[in-house]
């Protein structure tokens, strides 16, 4: 058993404590040194980066979302406790910890963090397969003797160099593919290190609940509990043709993931084809201005991501799940590529007005496809929109008044909703 301290990186026989600085964080596996896919997860990221930027905040319990009739995007940890989650309704998040303090997003700080922890890893390898702002996966492999030590000594190094010098915490699952690793970073949170090898796969995911898989959602869960299926070990009992003719490609996926096996590889270069936000709303709505509000915030969102990433799309998506699990998907292409939130909404609204009134959502999200650079957006304007030009001014104004001054500094009414 080789164990590793991940506060002076000493590797040393099994201990509970370090032997060399006497810490006791340490993680210990058989396979640590023969390991090299990793998952590398910001602990409640937002929040995390407003504490650092504001100390005050430190000790208290932080939301990051809209106003009181808006929704939770994350919440630091003492805010979880309290049972704070994300998507919850923020009326809902007042009354569990109504001492919190609440903060509107910051995208474009966040996305500066963002690229910062991007550079750390890119010192560490070049096969980074992003996932979001917040979290990654790594291979490793072939790097021991470039760096001189192992991918669980330099992986340790990350997230103390991400803390010193950024301020910010993540938790890293370390394993022997994508599946297991994203699995793994969950494990030990916040600020975690979480180990699972090839000798252990089965064994640890055995009594596991199938809801673990990643992709998993409500509505698929639901399916495979019918057919008697709520572990992954009942997952094991299925013959691979019994899973497919069933379940179809989901069903042959599920088969090879029960036994911990994922051949896919991280794809560094894998180009970005869209950019979304989405969110599950803690219980179903159905009035239109609720709807609009949580609309308008999503907007935002894939907005300031895309403004961040320097790109525009052409196409506006807007996606809903019905309270029957039934989910709508529409698709509007525009003249011009944009990344203005304002024209964003403006399309999904739209669409939304042509979805039959009084149907209970689950879900609610939009996103830009069909990406091209920022310099290929908002080219021609629209003829037959004479304010449309004073309202792209008006946004890029505001996003140089936030940018200096924090997102509270300016916001739309129907971000209150």
């Amino acid at each position: 058993m080789t164990s590793l301290c991940r506060d002076c990186f000493h590797m040393f026989d099994f201990g509970v404590r370090c032997e060399k600085c006497g810490s006791p964080r340490v993680v210990a596996h058989s396979e640590l040194n023969n390991l090299s896919i990793a998952h590398m997860d910001c602990d409640a990221f937002y929040a995390s980066v407003e504490k650092r930027d504001n100390p005050d905040l430190i000790d208290k319990p932080v939301i990051i979302g809209g106003g009181h009739r808006g929704v939770v995007s994350t919440a630091c940890y003492i805010a979880r406790i309290r049972g704070v989650r994300s998507a919850m309704p923020m009326f809902q998040a007042r009354k569990l910890c109504p001492d919190a303090v609440v903060l509107k997003p910051r995208m474009a700080v966040y996305a500066e963090v963002s690229k910062k922890i991007r550079k750390m890893m890119e010192d560490l390898t070049p096969a980074i397969e992003p996932l979001s702002l917040d979290e990654a996966f790594m291979d490793l492999s072939g790097t021991t003797r470039l760096h001189g030590a192992p991918p669980a000594v330099m992986l340790a190094k990350l997230v103390n160099r991400m803390k010193t010098e950024l301020g910010v915490t993540g938790s890293i699952g370390l394993s022997h593919n994508k599946f297991l690793a994203k699995i793994a970073s969950d494990q030990d949170k916040p600020n975690g290190f979480f180990v699972i090898g090839q000798s252990d796969t089965q064994s640890f995911l055995a009594d596991k609940p199938i809801g673990l898989i990643w992709g998993v959602g409500r509505a698929t869960q639901e399916s495979l509990e019918k057919a008697g299926i709520r572990t992954i070990s009942d997952l094991l009992r299925w013959d691979k043709l019994d899973l497919t003719s069933r379940f179809g490609t989901t069903g042959a996926r599920l088969w090879h993931l029960a036994r911990g096996q994922d051949r896919r590889r991280v794809m560094q270069h894998t180009p970005i084809k869209s950019i979304s936000n989405e969110t599950t709303l803690f219980e179903d709505v159905v009035d239109r201005d609720l709807l609009d509000g949580h609309l308008w915030r999503m907007c935002e969102k894939v907005s300031d991501r895309a403004k961040a990433r320097e790109l525009a799309g052409r196409v506006v998506i807007l996606k809903l799940k019905t309270s029957k699990h039934q989910i709508i998907t529409r698709r509007m292409t525009l003249r011009d590529a944009t990344q203005l939130a304002d024209t964003v909404y403006r399309e999904t609204r739209a669409m939304l007005d042509q979805i039959a009134v009084g149907t209970a959502y689950r879900l609610i999200g939009a996103g830009l496809s069909d990406l091209c650079p920022q310099s290929q957006a908002e080219r021609s304007g629209d003829l037959l929109d004479p304010n449309a030009e004073k309202r792209m001014g008006a946004e890029r104004a505001r996003d140089a008044i936030r940018k200096k001054f924090g997102t509270d500094a300016i916001i739309k009414g129907r971000a209150l909703r």
